[in-house]
């Protein structure tokens, strides 16, 4: 975004409060005197110095899908619980299930690794829109816009790269207004430092989840580690505890009603700048289909773990994940027709059209890029069925899923670097590999064969002009029960894609190779790469139209404005301003803005997802509060709401105090602002976060993690941390 736009929150901040997800360079054309008069007790200058490349926004790392905190000095990390679910399932089974009997490392000799888990510090963001823009050739048509943008994009990112342990992608803004490189340093070795039980830290459930009130504790405790020097490195017994610049020490006062947050992280997508038809069509078939799709594959994987503990611990990760975007989609539903966003939209959207009228030839482009937009849209419209089904299938079976990255890379690895795949070059082969051992884990046959079944009875009732060929080519085109039974069974008695040394060779063969092992499964997931490669072109000419059409549109509405719009957020660095407060959810209700311990009791009935731990039980029943007792509330807070704005990838933010200080840990909104993605309603806004005060209370008073509360400087004594040897 043009300075010369930004600088109109200058006039602008005080009229929008909590809406707006704001770059590290944005918060810096704030005013400062607003900023302060909010609550920011620092200077803005103290949150990111672009001279540095860094400041105390730096202590929010990205974790992979997630955001978490530094919150010492020696590499401790705060995040959800959800977030760490990866790490906690991996070193769970049925003799030592951690699960749901949570974790504590007593001294660093007992922290966990996460295999593949990393964490990204922010060092700098750069902006390399002349470049980008300067690489497309002119007359090219869309196809190659997007493969000329894809090219440049990564010959900027390889050459950041070029530093060892370094991080780097390129963000786009409004749909190509700006381009930024985005520079970060990569921790590899990530191990897990503290857990509660899962009915802490999962309290309420699926029940509760996107609602309010709340009382979960969905907190976690990682710690980063480097090599003696200081470098990162992968996982070894010698590395030491990362020596954080920037950190978040913990406000053992925690918040009260009206005080001000900021709560800083990477949100993933949002999606304000559609077009009204573009909203619409999500509305109308994307997220039911979600619902229905998705809805299906729960059951199914539900109804397989009952049969077996092992199991569900194998569908766990999965069956979470499926939950929580499915229980969105209802939320994004309810929300879109509850505050007319769609309405609001098409009326915003008339209004600048008719703005741009007025102006006559020198928005005449602005207006042509719309018209063109609802043209595209209406193009994708014709195959979405096929495409969306073919989109969600990694989601579903693993054994295809599995056989299909396989394939993909073997396909992608035979091009040169710069031409593959994003997801597919030599910069990702750590990745790719990483999790294709990890994938053992949550590997269930029971489970995958009724997921890829139902997947292939739907693929099979596609209409004739969207089918699937791989499925059409292993299944037949039309559906019995029996004899797509009787294929999945022998797809899954044949193949070696599920064991772990043979998948690993795969993934190094050539797709000659792959052909020749004659492999049931593995020949379906070859495929199948081949109908999502043939998706993905289209896709990419689609992408490259829009880069071209979007940001005529785009300053458009930022001149009609005539106030600073945020970004939509696309997983990089963000802050968001907010109030502590409740809201009224309906009429004749209202929500007061925090939760506690008594009401956690409350809500206990000893059957899931409301059956809190014994010792942690005992402990409130006893009123052991300790020194976290709220005056006010008389009571442990647990949770509380603010008007922030976030959305998915804010899960494990640290929602921080004016004076830089950890007072909680985003992990959800509350349902009637799950549409918030679409449109920021300041009545609504709510989202919602475990307060420090029941961490702390759980590590004092619950766990006696008397070690951990030191080197958390919360109690007396000087901090220690044992390195692993």
């Amino acid at each position: 975004m043009k300075k010369t736009l930004l600088l109109l929150c200058l006039v602008a901040a005080p009229a929008f409060a909590g809406e707006g997800k704001w770059t590290p360079q944005q918060v810096l054309e704030l005013s400062p005197a607003w900023l302060k008069a909010q609550g920011l007790k620092l200077p803005p200058n103290k949150l990111w110095d672009p001279k540095r490349g860094t400041g105390l926004l730096a202590g929010t790392v990205n974790t992979g899908g997630c955001s978490g905190s530094f919150i010492s000095a020696t590499g401790l990390i705060i995040t959800n619980h959800h977030c760490a679910f990866g790490i906690i399932q991996e070193h769970s089974s049925p003799q030592r299930d951690l699960i749901t009997g949570g974790f504590l490392a007593k001294a660093g000799a007992e922290e966990l690794p996460g295999k593949g888990s990393r964490v990204q510090v922010p060092r700098a963001f750069t902006d390399v829109t002349a470049k980008i823009n300067a690489a497309v050739p002119p007359g090219a048509d869309d196809l190659a816009r997007y493969k000329a943008v894809d090219r440049k994009q990564k010959e900027l990112v390889a050459e950041c790269e070029k530093r060892p342990a370094t991080r780097c992608q390129v963000a786009t803004f409004d749909g190509g207004v700006n381009y930024t490189l985005v520079d970060a340093v990569e921790l590899q070795d990530v191990r897990l430092v503290y857990a509660p039980p899962r009915a802490v830290g999962e309290y309420g459930g699926e029940e509760d989840n996107w609602s309010w009130p709340r009382h979960t504790g969905d907190f976690a405790i990682i710690r980063a580690y480097t090599a003696p020097d200081g470098s990162s490195a992968a996982y070894s017994e010698k590395n030491v505890p990362y020596k954080a610049e920037f950190f978040f020490p913990l406000s053992t006062q925690g918040v009260k009603p009206g005080d001000f947050v900021m709560v800083l992280g990477y949100p993933g997508m949002t999606y304000r700048t559609l077009l009204a038809d573009e909203m619409a069509e999500r509305q109308a078939r994307y997220y039911p289909r979600i619902r229905d799709v998705l809805g299906e594959a729960i059951s199914l994987l539900e109804a397989a773990g009952e049969k077996d503990p092992a199991g569900k611990i194998a569908v766990a990760s999965q069956l979470k994940s499926l939950h929580n975007v499915y229980k969105n989609a209802g939320g994004q539903l309810a929300g879109m027709r509850r505050g007319q966003l769609v309405e609001k939209q098409r009326a915003a959207e008339d209004a600048v059209v008719g703005w741009a009228q007025k102006g006559g030839a020198k928005w005449s482009d602005a207006l042509k890029a719309r018209d063109a937009l609802l043209t595209e849209q209406q193009a994708s419209a014709k195959t979405f069925e096929r495409d969306f089904l073919l989109g969600v299938s990694g989601r579903l079976a693993q054994g295809p899923a599995l056989a299909t990255r396989v394939a993909r890379l073997s396909m992608e690895r035979a091009k040169p670097d710069l031409e593959r795949r994003p997801e597919y070059m030599d910069r990702e082969l750590p990745r790719i590999k990483d999790s294709l051992e990890r994938a053992q884990k949550n590997l269930f046959p029971a489970a995958d064969k009724a997921l890829l079944h139902a997947f292939v009875k739907r693929a099979q009732a596609l209409r004739p002009d969207e089918r699937i060929q791989a499925v059409d080519t292993h299944f037949g085109k039309s559906y019995v029960e029996k004899d797509v039974t009787a294929k999945i069974d022998a797809l899954y008695a044949n193949t070696k894609v599920l064991t772990q040394a043979e998948r690993m060779k795969m993934a190094g063969e050539t797709p000659a190779q792959l052909t020749a092992r004659k492999d049931p499964l593995l020949a379906f997931g070859m495929d199948l790469a081949k109908d999502q490669a043939a998706l993905d072109e289209v896709r990419d000419r689609r992408q490259g139209a829009a880069s071209r059409l979007r940001p005529a549109w785009r300053a458009a509405v930022m001149a009609q404005a005539g106030k600073p719009i945020a970004p939509d957020a696309n997983s990089t660095l963000r802050v968001s301003f907010g109030k502590v407060q409740g809201y009224t959810p309906r009429d004749g209700a209202v929500y007061l803005p925090q939760t506690t311990l008594t009401g956690m009791l409350q809500k206990h009935t000893g059957e899931e997802p409301f059956n809190a731990p014994p010792k942690l039980r005992a402990t409130a029943e006893a009123k052991k509060f300790g020194p976290w007792v709220d005056p006010r509330l008389k009571d442990v807070p647990v949770d509380f709401l603010s008007d922030a704005d976030t959305t998915g990838g804010n899960s494990g933010s640290p929602t921080v105090n004016g004076k830089g200080e950890l007072v909680g840990v985003n992990f959800d909104r509350v349902w009637e602002n799950v549409a918030n993605d679409f449109g920021y309603n300041p009545d609504v806004a709510r989202n919602v976060n475990v307060d420090v005060r029941y961490l702390l209370w759980n590590l004092d008073q619950v766990e006696d993690a008397d070690a951990l509360l030191r080197e958390l400087n919360v109690r007396k004594g000087s901090p220690v941390v044992k390195e692993a040897r």
